[in-house]
Protein backbone atom coordinates (compact mmCIF):
# COMPACT_ATOMS: atom_id res chain seq x y z
CA UNK A 1 0.00 0.00 0.00
CA UNK A 2 3.02 2.47 0.90
CA UNK A 3 3.30 3.10 -3.24
CA UNK A 4 -0.26 3.88 -3.39
CA UNK A 5 -0.37 6.13 -0.58
CA UNK A 6 2.66 7.71 -2.00
CA UNK A 7 1.03 8.07 -5.21
CA UNK A 8 -2.18 10.08 -4.13
CA UNK A 9 -0.05 12.20 -1.26
CA UNK A 10 1.64 13.50 -4.28
CA UNK A 11 -1.25 13.96 -6.76
CA UNK A 12 -3.45 15.61 -3.93
CA UNK A 13 -0.24 18.08 -3.47
CA UNK A 14 -0.05 18.69 -7.12
CA UNK A 15 -3.75 19.05 -7.92
CA UNK A 16 -4.03 21.15 -5.15
CA UNK A 17 -1.08 23.54 -5.72
CA UNK A 18 -0.75 26.91 -6.69
CA UNK A 19 -1.96 26.36 -10.10
CA UNK A 20 -5.30 25.29 -8.53
CA UNK A 21 -5.48 27.91 -5.74
CA UNK A 22 -4.78 30.91 -8.30
CA UNK A 23 -7.42 29.32 -10.70
CA UNK A 24 -9.84 29.47 -7.60
CA UNK A 25 -9.05 32.55 -6.60
CA UNK A 26 -8.83 34.16 -9.74
CA UNK A 27 -12.45 32.82 -10.92
CA UNK A 28 -13.51 34.53 -7.56
CA UNK A 29 -12.29 37.87 -8.41
CA UNK A 30 -13.10 37.41 -12.48
CA UNK A 31 -16.77 36.24 -11.44
CA UNK A 32 -17.32 39.42 -8.58
CA UNK A 33 -16.44 42.05 -11.11
CA UNK A 34 -17.90 40.69 -14.45
CA UNK A 35 -20.90 40.04 -12.48
CA UNK A 36 -20.86 43.91 -11.23
CA UNK A 37 -20.13 42.61 -7.19
CA UNK A 38 -23.17 40.80 -6.39
CA UNK A 39 -21.85 40.49 -2.88
CA UNK A 40 -23.43 43.95 -2.27
CA UNK A 41 -26.55 42.16 -2.77
CA UNK A 42 -25.23 39.88 0.71
CA UNK A 43 -28.82 41.39 2.85
CA UNK A 44 -30.99 40.90 -0.16
CA UNK A 45 -29.57 37.21 -0.20
CA UNK A 46 -30.21 36.36 3.45
CA UNK A 47 -33.81 38.19 3.18
CA UNK A 48 -34.78 36.14 0.43
CA UNK A 49 -33.13 32.89 2.21
CA UNK A 50 -35.75 33.13 5.44
CA UNK A 51 -38.60 33.89 3.16
CA UNK A 52 -40.83 31.05 0.77
CA UNK A 53 -41.35 31.40 -2.94
CA UNK A 54 -45.16 30.07 -2.79
CA UNK A 55 -45.77 28.64 -6.14
CA UNK A 56 -42.28 28.25 -7.88
CA UNK A 57 -40.87 25.29 -8.81
CA UNK A 58 -38.78 22.93 -6.65
CA UNK A 59 -38.05 19.87 -4.56
CA UNK A 60 -37.37 22.09 -1.19
CA UNK A 61 -37.74 25.72 -0.18
CA UNK A 62 -34.68 28.02 -0.70
CA UNK A 63 -33.91 28.18 3.16
CA UNK A 64 -33.99 23.94 2.66
CA UNK A 65 -31.45 24.07 -0.02
CA UNK A 66 -29.54 26.40 1.86
CA UNK A 67 -29.14 24.58 5.01
CA UNK A 68 -28.14 21.89 2.89
CA UNK A 69 -25.44 23.03 1.35
CA UNK A 70 -24.34 24.30 4.55
CA UNK A 71 -24.53 21.18 6.28
CA UNK A 72 -22.15 19.66 3.58
CA UNK A 73 -20.32 22.82 3.79
CA UNK A 74 -19.84 23.62 7.61
CA UNK A 75 -17.35 21.06 9.07
CA UNK A 76 -14.34 20.35 10.67
CA UNK A 77 -12.41 22.63 8.27
CA UNK A 78 -14.23 25.33 9.98
CA UNK A 79 -12.69 24.58 13.53
CA UNK A 80 -9.18 22.09 13.07
CA UNK A 81 -8.72 23.31 9.62
CA UNK A 82 -8.47 27.18 10.48
CA UNK A 83 -6.35 26.17 13.35
CA UNK A 84 -3.80 24.04 10.90
CA UNK A 85 -3.73 27.37 8.96
CA UNK A 86 -2.81 29.44 11.47
CA UNK A 87 -0.14 26.95 12.94
CA UNK A 88 1.69 26.91 9.39
CA UNK A 89 0.97 30.17 7.86
CA UNK A 90 1.12 32.44 11.10
CA UNK A 91 -2.02 34.55 11.90
CA UNK A 92 -1.94 36.22 8.94
CA UNK A 93 -3.48 33.41 7.09
CA UNK A 94 -7.06 34.14 8.68
CA UNK A 95 -7.52 37.25 6.84
CA UNK A 96 -6.30 35.75 3.65
CA UNK A 97 -8.90 32.95 4.62
CA UNK A 98 -11.50 35.75 4.97
CA UNK A 99 -10.82 37.50 2.00
CA UNK A 100 -11.18 34.02 -0.01
CA UNK A 101 -15.19 33.81 1.25
CA UNK A 102 -15.35 37.52 0.36
CA UNK A 103 -14.90 36.91 -3.23
CA UNK A 104 -15.68 33.52 -2.89
CA UNK A 105 -19.52 34.80 -2.62
CA UNK A 106 -19.47 35.87 -6.19
CA UNK A 107 -18.21 32.21 -7.45
CA UNK A 108 -21.35 31.11 -5.32
CA UNK A 109 -23.57 33.19 -6.97
CA UNK A 110 -22.67 32.09 -10.09
CA UNK A 111 -22.57 28.37 -9.58
CA UNK A 112 -26.34 28.63 -8.04
CA UNK A 113 -27.64 30.73 -10.80
CA UNK A 114 -26.58 28.62 -13.46
CA UNK A 115 -27.77 25.48 -11.51
CA UNK A 116 -31.45 26.72 -11.57
CA UNK A 117 -30.95 28.24 -15.12
CA UNK A 118 -30.17 24.84 -16.46
CA UNK A 119 -32.31 22.40 -14.42
CA UNK A 120 -34.68 19.93 -15.35
CA UNK A 121 -37.64 18.42 -13.88
CA UNK A 122 -39.49 15.20 -14.92
CA UNK A 123 -43.19 14.01 -15.26
CA UNK A 124 -43.53 13.58 -11.56
CA UNK A 125 -42.07 17.26 -10.87
CA UNK A 126 -39.04 16.49 -9.54
CA UNK A 127 -36.30 19.11 -10.02
CA UNK A 128 -32.45 17.78 -10.90
CA UNK A 129 -29.46 20.28 -11.76
CA UNK A 130 -25.76 21.16 -10.99
CA UNK A 131 -22.97 21.34 -12.93
CA UNK A 132 -23.52 18.52 -14.88
CA UNK A 133 -26.59 19.42 -15.88
CA UNK A 134 -24.79 23.31 -17.19
CA UNK A 135 -22.46 21.31 -18.99
CA UNK A 136 -24.56 19.30 -21.08
CA UNK A 137 -27.12 21.37 -21.56
CA UNK A 138 -25.32 24.96 -21.33
CA UNK A 139 -22.12 23.55 -23.44
CA UNK A 140 -23.30 20.67 -25.05
CA UNK A 141 -19.94 18.42 -23.28
CA UNK A 142 -21.37 15.83 -21.93
CA UNK A 143 -18.44 13.65 -22.01
CA UNK A 144 -17.61 16.66 -19.49
CA UNK A 145 -20.52 16.48 -17.40
CA UNK A 146 -19.91 12.75 -17.06
CA UNK A 147 -16.36 13.14 -15.78
CA UNK A 148 -17.88 16.11 -13.24
CA UNK A 149 -20.57 13.34 -11.76
CA UNK A 150 -17.81 10.30 -11.57
CA UNK A 151 -15.52 12.37 -9.55
CA UNK A 152 -18.33 13.93 -7.36
CA UNK A 153 -19.81 10.53 -6.84
CA UNK A 154 -16.29 9.00 -5.57
CA UNK A 155 -15.33 12.33 -3.63
CA UNK A 156 -18.09 11.75 -1.53
CA UNK A 157 -17.40 8.05 -0.30
CA UNK A 158 -14.22 10.20 0.46
CA UNK A 159 -15.08 13.32 2.22
CA UNK A 160 -18.09 13.27 2.73
CA UNK A 161 -18.77 9.75 4.31
CA UNK A 162 -16.12 7.75 5.25
CA UNK A 163 -13.50 10.97 6.39
CA UNK A 164 -16.73 12.14 8.63
CA UNK A 165 -17.21 8.83 10.15
CA UNK A 166 -13.96 8.11 10.70
CA UNK A 167 -13.72 12.09 12.43
CA UNK A 168 -16.67 10.97 14.40
CA UNK A 169 -15.50 7.66 15.46
CA UNK A 170 -11.78 8.52 17.13
CA UNK A 171 -13.14 11.80 18.58
CA UNK A 172 -15.73 9.67 20.58
CA UNK A 173 -13.16 7.17 21.43
CA UNK A 174 -10.72 9.07 22.81
CA UNK A 175 -13.06 11.77 24.22
CA UNK A 176 -15.48 9.02 25.94
CA UNK A 177 -13.83 5.65 25.64
CA UNK A 178 -16.68 4.16 23.30
CA UNK A 179 -15.18 1.34 21.00
CA UNK A 180 -15.18 2.62 17.44
CA UNK A 181 -17.41 -0.14 15.90
CA UNK A 182 -20.35 0.90 18.36
CA UNK A 183 -19.89 4.63 17.03
CA UNK A 184 -19.99 3.27 13.14
CA UNK A 185 -23.00 1.07 14.52
CA UNK A 186 -24.74 4.46 15.77
CA UNK A 187 -23.95 7.00 12.70
CA UNK A 188 -25.21 4.19 10.72
CA UNK A 189 -28.31 4.27 12.20
CA UNK A 190 -29.05 7.61 12.41
CA UNK A 191 -27.96 8.68 9.29
CA UNK A 192 -30.14 6.14 7.86
CA UNK A 193 -33.32 7.68 9.27
CA UNK A 194 -32.60 10.82 7.24
CA UNK A 195 -31.10 10.00 3.96
CA UNK A 196 -33.34 6.75 3.37
CA UNK A 197 -35.81 9.71 3.04
CA UNK A 198 -34.04 11.71 0.10
CA UNK A 199 -33.70 14.97 -0.33
CA UNK A 200 -36.57 16.10 1.43
CA UNK A 201 -35.83 14.50 4.69
CA UNK A 202 -32.37 15.55 4.32
CA UNK A 203 -33.01 19.64 3.60
CA UNK A 204 -36.18 18.99 6.88
CA UNK A 205 -33.56 18.10 9.33
CA UNK A 206 -30.50 20.60 7.60
CA UNK A 207 -33.28 23.31 7.97
CA UNK A 208 -33.55 22.39 12.40
CA UNK A 209 -29.85 21.23 12.54
CA UNK A 210 -27.78 23.50 10.91
CA UNK A 211 -29.14 26.41 12.38
CA UNK A 212 -28.98 25.09 15.95
CA UNK A 213 -25.27 23.74 15.63
CA UNK A 214 -23.92 26.88 14.00
CA UNK A 215 -25.27 29.05 16.64
CA UNK A 216 -23.86 27.16 19.42
CA UNK A 217 -20.39 27.18 18.33
CA UNK A 218 -20.58 30.65 17.43
CA UNK A 219 -21.85 31.53 20.67
CA UNK A 220 -19.04 29.49 22.11
CA UNK A 221 -16.55 31.73 20.18
CA UNK A 222 -18.29 35.05 21.54
CA UNK A 223 -17.58 33.21 24.84
CA UNK A 224 -14.12 32.72 24.46
CA UNK A 225 -14.01 36.34 22.69
CA UNK A 226 -15.61 37.82 25.81
CA UNK A 227 -12.93 36.42 28.46
CA UNK A 228 -10.00 37.27 25.88
CA UNK A 229 -11.68 40.53 25.57
CA UNK A 230 -8.21 42.74 26.21
CA UNK A 231 -6.47 40.88 23.61
CA UNK A 232 -9.34 40.70 20.52
CA UNK A 233 -8.00 44.28 18.91
CA UNK A 234 -4.50 43.44 19.00
CA UNK A 235 -5.39 40.10 17.71
CA UNK A 236 -7.53 41.75 14.77
CA UNK A 237 -4.65 43.92 14.15
CA UNK A 238 -1.71 41.38 14.16
CA UNK A 239 -4.19 39.25 11.81
CA UNK A 240 -3.96 42.23 9.01
CA UNK A 241 -0.05 42.78 9.85
CA UNK A 242 0.88 39.30 10.09
CA UNK A 243 -0.98 38.49 6.44
CA UNK A 244 2.09 40.94 4.63
CA UNK A 245 5.06 40.98 6.98
CA UNK A 246 4.41 37.07 8.69
CA UNK A 247 7.28 37.73 11.30
CA UNK A 248 5.66 40.54 12.85
CA UNK A 249 3.52 37.80 14.97
CA UNK A 250 7.08 36.46 16.58
CA UNK A 251 7.49 33.81 18.36
CA UNK A 252 7.62 30.19 16.94
CA UNK A 253 5.95 32.34 13.33
CA UNK A 254 9.40 34.42 12.38
CA UNK A 255 10.20 31.58 9.81
CA UNK A 256 6.85 32.31 8.15
CA UNK A 257 6.42 34.39 5.17
CA UNK A 258 3.74 36.24 3.20
CA UNK A 259 3.62 33.42 0.65
CA UNK A 260 3.21 30.71 3.12
CA UNK A 261 0.63 32.90 4.91
CA UNK A 262 -1.29 33.31 1.88
CA UNK A 263 -1.08 30.25 0.66
CA UNK A 264 -2.35 28.32 3.77
CA UNK A 265 -5.62 30.93 4.39
CA UNK A 266 -6.20 30.83 0.51
CA UNK A 267 -6.28 26.97 0.71
CA UNK A 268 -8.10 27.01 3.58
CA UNK A 269 -10.99 29.36 2.72
CA UNK A 270 -11.06 27.53 -0.88
CA UNK A 271 -11.53 24.36 1.36
CA UNK A 272 -13.90 25.25 3.62
CA UNK A 273 -16.57 27.23 1.73
CA UNK A 274 -16.43 24.71 -1.61
CA UNK A 275 -17.24 28.27 -3.94
CA UNK A 276 -15.84 26.82 -6.99
CA UNK A 277 -15.96 23.27 -6.44
CA UNK A 278 -19.35 22.51 -7.78
CA UNK A 279 -21.03 20.81 -5.27
CA UNK A 280 -23.31 23.17 -3.18
CA UNK A 281 -25.16 24.07 -6.91
CA UNK A 282 -26.60 20.28 -6.87
CA UNK A 283 -28.72 21.05 -4.40
CA UNK A 284 -29.34 24.49 -5.28
CA UNK A 285 -31.12 23.40 -8.82
CA UNK A 286 -33.60 21.59 -6.22
CA UNK A 287 -34.82 24.98 -4.18
CA UNK A 288 -38.44 26.66 -4.95
CA UNK A 289 -37.10 29.84 -6.59
CA UNK A 290 -38.92 32.10 -9.45
CA UNK A 291 -35.83 32.59 -10.79
CA UNK A 292 -32.44 32.18 -11.12
CA UNK A 293 -30.99 35.07 -9.73
CA UNK A 294 -33.09 34.99 -6.45
CA UNK A 295 -31.35 31.45 -5.41
CA UNK A 296 -28.32 32.42 -6.39
CA UNK A 297 -28.13 35.43 -4.06
CA UNK A 298 -29.44 32.64 -1.41
CA UNK A 299 -26.39 30.27 -2.00
CA UNK A 300 -23.93 33.48 -1.71
CA UNK A 301 -24.55 33.58 2.09
CA UNK A 302 -23.64 30.00 2.42
CA UNK A 303 -20.07 31.31 1.62
CA UNK A 304 -20.57 34.16 3.79
CA UNK A 305 -22.05 32.40 6.72
CA UNK A 306 -19.52 29.27 6.07
CA UNK A 307 -16.03 31.57 5.69
CA UNK A 308 -16.58 35.35 6.28
CA UNK A 309 -18.39 34.33 9.71
CA UNK A 310 -17.58 31.05 11.40
CA UNK A 311 -14.06 30.72 10.07
CA UNK A 312 -13.15 34.21 10.74
CA UNK A 313 -14.54 33.89 14.32
CA UNK A 314 -12.38 30.93 14.70
CA UNK A 315 -8.97 32.47 13.37
CA UNK A 316 -9.70 35.65 15.85
CA UNK A 317 -10.39 33.09 18.61
CA UNK A 318 -7.30 31.08 18.17
CA UNK A 319 -5.19 34.44 17.57
CA UNK A 320 -6.27 36.17 20.69
CA UNK A 321 -5.88 32.61 22.91
CA UNK A 322 -2.04 32.54 21.62
CA UNK A 323 -1.54 36.23 22.77
CA UNK A 324 -3.60 35.85 26.13
CA UNK A 325 -1.87 32.73 26.34
CA UNK A 326 1.79 32.82 25.35
CA UNK A 327 2.49 29.08 26.69
CA UNK A 328 0.57 27.76 24.30
CA UNK A 329 1.68 25.73 21.48
CA UNK A 330 0.69 26.45 17.86
CA UNK A 331 2.35 23.66 16.26
CA UNK A 332 -0.53 21.10 15.82
CA UNK A 333 -3.89 22.96 14.57
CA UNK A 334 -5.79 20.49 16.81
CA UNK A 335 -4.09 20.81 19.78
CA UNK A 336 -4.28 24.72 19.53
CA UNK A 337 -8.23 24.32 19.19
CA UNK A 338 -8.18 22.22 22.39
CA UNK A 339 -6.30 24.30 24.00
CA UNK A 340 -8.63 27.87 23.14
CA UNK A 341 -11.65 25.98 23.89
CA UNK A 342 -10.51 24.72 27.28
CA UNK A 343 -10.37 28.16 28.26
CA UNK A 344 -14.01 28.16 28.97
CA UNK A 345 -14.80 27.07 32.15
CA UNK A 346 -16.20 23.63 32.39
CA UNK A 347 -18.31 24.17 29.21
CA UNK A 348 -15.39 24.66 26.83
CA UNK A 349 -14.25 20.63 26.06
CA UNK A 350 -17.54 19.65 25.47
CA UNK A 351 -18.51 22.44 23.18
CA UNK A 352 -15.91 21.74 21.23
CA UNK A 353 -15.98 18.13 21.01
CA UNK A 354 -20.10 18.55 20.36
CA UNK A 355 -19.11 21.06 17.70
CA UNK A 356 -16.60 18.88 15.59
CA UNK A 357 -19.41 15.59 16.22
CA UNK A 358 -22.30 17.84 14.87
CA UNK A 359 -20.12 19.47 12.56
CA UNK A 360 -19.10 15.91 10.69
CA UNK A 361 -22.60 14.48 10.42
CA UNK A 362 -23.71 17.32 8.68
CA UNK A 363 -21.84 17.19 6.31
CA UNK A 364 -22.81 13.38 5.74
CA UNK A 365 -25.88 14.35 5.23
CA UNK A 366 -25.42 16.82 2.43
CA UNK A 367 -23.08 15.40 0.87
CA UNK A 368 -25.33 11.99 0.67
CA UNK A 369 -27.45 14.20 -1.94
CA UNK A 370 -24.36 15.23 -4.06
CA UNK A 371 -23.17 12.08 -4.28
CA UNK A 372 -26.75 10.31 -5.23
CA UNK A 373 -27.53 13.16 -7.46
CA UNK A 374 -24.61 12.60 -9.02
CA UNK A 375 -25.13 8.89 -9.76
CA UNK A 376 -28.54 9.33 -11.15
CA UNK A 377 -27.06 12.02 -13.73
CA UNK A 378 -25.21 8.59 -15.30
CA UNK A 379 -27.95 6.80 -14.82
CA UNK A 380 -31.02 8.86 -15.66
CA UNK A 381 -32.61 8.05 -12.66
CA UNK A 382 -34.93 9.94 -10.28
CA UNK A 383 -33.54 7.78 -7.13
CA UNK A 384 -31.21 5.84 -5.89
CA UNK A 385 -32.05 3.41 -2.71
CA UNK A 386 -28.48 1.23 -3.20
CA UNK A 387 -26.63 4.34 -3.56
CA UNK A 388 -28.38 5.25 -0.14
CA UNK A 389 -27.47 1.99 1.39
CA UNK A 390 -24.13 1.56 -0.26
CA UNK A 391 -23.14 5.51 1.39
CA UNK A 392 -24.44 4.17 5.12
CA UNK A 393 -22.90 0.73 5.11
CA UNK A 394 -19.52 3.09 3.96
CA UNK A 395 -20.08 5.26 7.23
CA UNK A 396 -19.59 1.83 9.12
CA UNK A 397 -16.46 0.94 7.86
CA UNK A 398 -15.45 4.40 7.24
CA UNK A 399 -15.15 4.11 11.79
CA UNK A 400 -13.27 1.53 11.98
CA UNK A 401 -10.43 1.46 9.56
CA UNK A 402 -8.02 3.75 8.63
CA UNK A 403 -8.11 6.47 6.18
CA UNK A 404 -4.60 7.64 5.60
CA UNK A 405 -5.42 6.59 1.52
CA UNK A 406 -8.84 7.79 1.86
CA UNK A 407 -7.86 11.12 2.76
CA UNK A 408 -5.69 11.54 -0.45
CA UNK A 409 -8.06 10.04 -2.65
CA UNK A 410 -11.16 12.53 -1.54
CA UNK A 411 -8.51 15.87 -1.77
CA UNK A 412 -7.89 14.31 -5.35
CA UNK A 413 -11.41 14.01 -6.44
CA UNK A 414 -12.33 16.96 -5.11
CA UNK A 415 -9.62 19.03 -6.88
CA UNK A 416 -10.71 16.80 -10.37
CA UNK A 417 -14.44 17.76 -9.66
CA UNK A 418 -13.60 21.58 -9.53
CA UNK A 419 -11.77 21.36 -12.66
CA UNK A 420 -14.78 20.34 -14.78
CA UNK A 421 -17.03 23.11 -12.79
CA UNK A 422 -14.74 26.33 -13.42
CA UNK A 423 -14.76 25.57 -17.32
CA UNK A 424 -18.31 26.14 -17.15
CA UNK A 425 -18.17 29.15 -14.41
CA UNK A 426 -15.77 30.61 -17.16
CA UNK A 427 -17.38 29.92 -19.98
CA UNK A 428 -21.21 30.12 -19.21
CA UNK A 429 -20.24 33.62 -17.04
CA UNK A 430 -21.78 35.87 -20.16
CA UNK A 431 -25.16 33.90 -19.47
CA UNK A 432 -24.93 34.37 -15.80
CA UNK A 433 -23.97 38.16 -16.67
CA UNK A 434 -26.81 38.55 -18.83
CA UNK A 435 -29.29 36.62 -16.14
CA UNK A 436 -28.05 39.26 -13.33
CA UNK A 437 -28.67 42.30 -15.41
CA UNK A 438 -32.04 40.61 -16.45
CA UNK A 439 -33.65 40.08 -12.94
CA UNK A 440 -30.92 41.80 -10.62
CA UNK A 441 -29.90 45.46 -11.70
CA UNK A 442 -32.94 45.50 -13.29
CA UNK A 443 -35.17 45.38 -9.84
CA UNK A 444 -37.28 42.69 -11.26
CA UNK A 445 -36.33 40.08 -8.75
CA UNK A 446 -40.00 39.33 -8.25
CA UNK A 447 -40.24 37.99 -11.90
CA UNK A 448 -41.38 34.51 -12.88
CA UNK A 449 -38.38 32.52 -14.93
CA UNK A 450 -39.21 30.72 -18.42
CA UNK A 451 -37.45 27.46 -18.06
CA UNK A 452 -34.74 26.82 -20.22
Amino acid sequence: MEPIIEFFQLLSSFLWGWPMIILLLGTHIFLTFRLRIPQRKLLTGIRLSIKKDPGASGDVSQFGALATALAATIGTGNIVGVATAVALGGPGAVLWCWLTGIFGMATKYAEGLLAVKYRVHDKDGHTYGGPMYALERGLGMKWLAILFAVFTALASFGIGCTVQANSIALLASETFGIPTWIVGLFVCGLAACVILGGVKAIARVCTVFVPFMALLYVVGCIVILCLNGAYVWPAIQLIVNAAFNPEAAGGGFVGATVMMAARYGIARGLFSNESGMGSAPIVAAAAQTRNPVRQALVSSTGTFWDTVVICALTGIVLVSSIIAYPDITYADGAALTKVAFSKIPYVGAPLLTFGILTFAFSTILGWSYYGESAVNYIERRKSNRFYRILYIVALFFGSIINLDIIWNIADCMNALMTIPNLIALLLLSGVAAQETKKYLWSNRLDDEMQEY
